[in-house]
C-alpha cells in the first residue's frame, strides 16, 4: 500500500516564519516520506511474489504426486512408461506454454475468446504480472495434461503422449483459462465491464478450467482407443486389473494433498491484501479459510468413500479412499475461497457419491480408465462448479471479487439463480470445447495408428517393448528352481494374473 503524496509546497506553509529555508526543509522531509513509501511498495511486491513463487513450487510438486499415483495404479510392466509420460508432460508443457499457452491465456488486451500478447514472454514483466505468475500458471497447465495421461495409461503409444500434451497445454487449456480467468475473458468474474449474467463464473482455482478440461480430454482418449486387454470379458463383465503398488498410490495421494495447498490458497496470487485497514481480518485470513475448506472437503470425501465402498464391496480399500479424497479436492477447487467450512463438508460428501456413481456407470458401458481420471476430475469437477453456484457466500464473493457491487452469489445462500445459470453454461462450453478439439485429435491419431500400441506390446508390457526394460530390477530365487509365482486377487477367482 502507498502512503499519501507528500507536497513540499503544502508542507512549507506549516513550518512557520522562523524556518531558515522552509522550501528546502519541506523538500527534505517529503523525500524521506517518499523513500519510506517506496520501501512499503517494494516490500509488498516482494512479499506477494514470494508467496506466489512458493505456491508455484507447491503446485509443481503435484507432478511428483501424479507420477507416483499413476505408477502405483498401473501394472508393474508399464511403470517406466507412465512415469516417463509424467516427466514429459512437464517438459513439453513448459516449452509450449512458454511459446503460446501463456499468451493465449493471459495476453491482454485482447478479445473475450483468446489472448494475443506475451508470446515467448515478450514484454514480461509488466504492470499486470511478473515471471512468477507465468511459472504458477504453467504448473496449472501441466496438471491438466497429467490428468489426461492417467486415463489412457497402459495402452497408448509414446508419440501420442507428446502430441496431445503439447496441444493441450499450448492451446486447448489456455483458451479455457482465458475465458474464465483473464481480465477480458467472456465469462471471467474479473471482466467487470462484461459479466456473464452480471456475475461471471466463479471457478476460483479450476474445478472446470483444470479438472474438467483434463478429465474430458482423457475421456475422449480412452473412449477412442478402447479398454485394455482383459479389462472386460466376452460378456462385458468388468475384470479387475489392479495397480501393482498401493504404497505408491498413497505416496502420490499425500504429495497431491500437499500440493493442493498451493493449488487452491495460492490462486489468490497475493497475500498482502487488506479488506479493512488496521483489522486482523484480511486476504491472509481468506487464504487460511481456503486451506481449511480444501482440507475438510477432501477428508469428508475420503471417509464417505471408505464406508461407501465397504458397503458395496465388503473391503476397506485404500486405493478407493485415495481416489475419493482427490475427488473431494477436485470438487472444492472451484468454490474453496467463497464458501464456509461447513459447506465444504457437504461438497466432499456428495463428491464421493458422484465418483462412486460414475465408476459404476463406467463399468456398465465398458469404459476403461486405469486411474478413474475422467470420473474423478471430470465428474467431481463438474459437481464442484454446481456446488459453488449453490453455496457461495455473499460476503466472501465480494471480498474475493471486488469492484462489482451487487454481484450474484449462491442460490441456497439467497443469491438467486444467475450464478447457477452461468455455471451450467461453463460446464457445457468446457465439454463442447474440449470435445471439439481433443476428440478429433485422438480420432486422427487413432486413424493414423499412432494412438494405441499393438496387442503383443500391450500383453508384454510397454516397459519391456518400448523402454528397454522393466522399472524394477530384481531376481527371485524361486525362479531358479522352476517355481512361477503369480498374484491372486482376493475373492475374485475369475481374475487373470497380473505382472
Amino acid at each position: 500500500m502507498s502512503l499519501p503524496v507528500c507536497s513540499p509546497e503544502q508542507l512549507a506553509q506549516f513550518l512557520g516564519p522562523n524556518t531558515t529555508n522552509a522550501a528546502d526543509a519541506a523538500n527534505f522531509i517529503c523525500n524521506q516520506f517518499t523513500a519510506v513509501n517506496n520501501k512499503f511498495i517494494d516490500t509488498t511486491f516482494a512479499v506477494d511474489n514470494t508467496y506466489l513463487l512458493f505456491s508455484a513450487y507447491l503446485v509443481f510438486s503435484m507432478q511428483l504426486g501424479f507420477a507416483m499415483l499413476c505408477a502405483g495404479s498401473v501394472r508393474a510392466k508399464n511403470t517406466m512408461n507412465i512415469m516417463l509420460t509424467n516427466v514429459l508432460d512437464a517438459a513439453a508443457g513448459g516449452l509450449f506454454y512458454y511459446l503460446f499457452g501463456f499468451a493465449f491465456a493471459f495476453g491482454s488486451p485482447s478479445n473475450g475468446f483468446i489472448g494475443r500478447h506475451f508470446f515467448g514472454l515478450k514484454d514480461v514483466p509488466d504492470a499486470a504480472f511478473d515471471y512468477s505468475y507465468f511459472l504458477y500458471q504453467w504448473a496449472f497447465a501441466i496438471a491438466a495434461a497429467g490428468i489426461t495421461s492417467g486415463s489412457i495409461a497402459e495402452r497408448t503409444q509414446f508419440v501420442a503422449y507428446l502430441i496431445y500434451s503439447s496441444f493441450l497445454t499450448g492451446f486447448v487449456y489456455p483458451v479455457v483459462s482465458h475465458w474464465f480467468w483473464a481480465v477480458d475473458g467472456w465469462a471471467s468474474p474479473n471482466n467487470t465491464g462484461n459479466l456473464l449474467f452480471g456475475t461471471g463464473v466463479i471457478d476460483f482455482a479450476g474445478s472446470g478450467v483444470v479438472h474438467m478440461v483434463g478429465g474430458i480430454a482423457g475421456l475422449w482418449g480412452a473412449l477412442i482407443e478402447g479398454p485394455r486387454i482383459g479389462r472386460f470379458d466376452h460378456t462385458g463383465r468388468a475384470i479387475a486389473l489392479r495397480g501393482h503398488s498401493a504404497t505408491l498410490v498413497v505416496l502420490g495421494t499425500f504429495m497431491l494433498w500437499f500440493g493442493w495447498y498451493g493449488f487452491n490458497p495460492g490462486s489468490f496470487t497475493k497475500i498482502l491484501g487488506v479488506y479493512e485497514s488496521g483489522n486482523y481480518y484480511g486476504q491472509w485470513s481468506a487464504i487460511g479459510r481456503t486451506a481449511v475448506t480444501t482440507t475438510l472437503a477432501g477428508c469428508t470425501a475420503a471417509l464417505t468413500t471408505l464406508f461407501g465402498k465397504r458397503i458395496l464391496s465388503g473391503h476397506w480399500n485404500v486405493t478407493d479412499v485415495c481416489n475419493g479424497l482427490l475427488g473431494g479436492f477436485a470438487a472444492i477447487t472451484a468454490g474453496c475461497s467463497v464458501v464456509e467450512p461447513w459447506a465444504a463438508i457437504v461438497c466432499g460428501f456428495i463428491a464421493a457419491l458422484v465418483l462412486i456413481g460414475f465408476n459404476k456407470l463406467a463399468e456398465k458401458v465398458s469404459y476403461d480408465d486405469p486411474l478413474e481420471a475422467a470420473q474423478l476430475h471430470g465428474g467431481c469437477g463438474a459437481w464442484g462448479i454446481i456446488f459453488t453456484a449453490l453455496f457461495a457466500k455473499k460476503e466472501y464473493v465480494n471480498q474475493v471479487y471486488p469492484g462489482k457491487p451487487g454481484r450474484s452469489y449462491g442460490l441456497l445462500m439467497g443469491g438467486g439463480g444467475k450464478l447457477l445459470g452461468a455455471h451450467v453454461i461453463q460446464i457445457l462450453v468446457i465439454i463442447g470445447w474440449v470435445s471439439a478439439t481433443m476428440g478429433p485429435l485422438f480420432f486422427v491419431l487413432n486413424k493414423m495408428k499412432l494412438l494405441r500400441i499393438s496387442t503383443e506390446d500391450e500383453l508384454a508390457g510397454m516397459d519391456l517393448t518400448r523402454h528397454g526394460g522393466f522399472a524394477y530390477a530384481y531376481e527371485d530365487e524361486s525362479h531358479r528352481h522352476g517355481i512361477q509365482l503369480r498374484k491372486i486377487e482376493p475373492n475374485d477367482s475369475s481374475s487373470t494374473p497380473t505382472t
